[in-house]
């Protein structure tokens, strides 16, 4: 009996869980566009998610980047123009002080 009843909670939650997700994903397209945040440091732009990936740039402190993407725990995609020319890479979120950590 206790199997059954743990059975169909099981059941249930996981079809809850599918179902969030979807919506999720229904969300529109607005509502994930890039958001302007601005550095708090000098902090470099990699290619990859790890800090010896190649530095595509360097930004210092009041630079204005758009996070397009919250990747991990640790990185966040942004994308920044450097020289006329738009480059997307990864930044440490803790360039962007508590911002950074939402």
């Amino acid at each position: 009996m206790k199997s059954t009843a743990l059975l169909v909670l099981s059941i249930a939650g996981l079809l809850t869980a599918c179902s969030s997700s979807r919506d999720e994903m229904r969300k529109p397209v607005g509502s994930r566009a890039p958001v302007a945040h601005n550095t708090i440091v000098d902090c470099p732009v990699y290619d990859g998610m790890t800090k010896t990936s190649t530095v595509l740039s360097q930004t210092t402190a009041g630079n204005e980047v758009q996070i397009t993407d919250t990747i991990n725990a640790y990185f966040v995609r942004v994308r920044l123009e450097k020289d006329g020319q738009t480059k997307v890479g990864y930044m440490d979120r803790r360039c962007f002080g508590e911002r950074g950590s939402k």
